[in-house]
């Protein structure tokens, strides 16, 4: 395993990454030691521009483990378009199973490539933010920040 850290506006993230594909991006609790390599680098590189208002999408190769389900919500997340969130009842009608909205949103807490794999684009239908493994702090910073990259101005969540 290959580690490399960002010092984000949100705080510690741990990009873990193996030979091919980048495996996890999260807040650990514990600052694990930097051992990079060319993805963990990589992957490292197109945060430091997604903070730096430069980049809404990533193209570095990334694979979590999960089941069919979880991997069909991952791919939908990462179709959402930067400061544009969707509800949960939204993304269920998109993967055609309007019963999902608990599995969909287990499936975003189990998601370990946060940012990449945008679960923090997911909302209440009421425009609530709900839920976020990172806490609602950092997903508010994130859609705000994703609001003024996309020169959406004022979102409409409640906060």
């Amino acid at each position: 395993m290959f580690i490399s850290i960002l010092h984000s506006p949100i705080g510690e993230l741990a990009i873990e990454a193996g030979e091919h594909e980048v495996h996890a991006i999260i807040f650990p609790t514990e600052l694990p030691l930097e051992n990079p390599n060319k993805l963990s680098e990589l992957a490292k590189e197109q945060l430091s521009e997604y903070f730096n208002q430069k980049r809404k999408y990533f193209d570095f190769p990334m694979a979590q483990a999960g089941t069919l389900f979880q991997q069909k919500v991952w791919n939908e997340l990462r179709k959402i378009e930067a400061g544009k969130p969707i509800s949960y009842a939204t993304l269920a009608r998109i993967i055609k199973n309007s019963l999902a909205i608990r599995a969909i949103a287990s499936a975003n807490g189990r998601n370990r490539l946060l940012i990449a794999v945008p679960c923090h684009r997911v909302i209440g239908s009421n425009g609530d933010l709900v839920s976020f493994s990172a806490g609602l702090w950092r997903k508010k910073w994130l859609l705000e920040h994703e609001a003024k990259m996309s020169s959406i101005g004022q979102i409409s969540l409640t906060f």
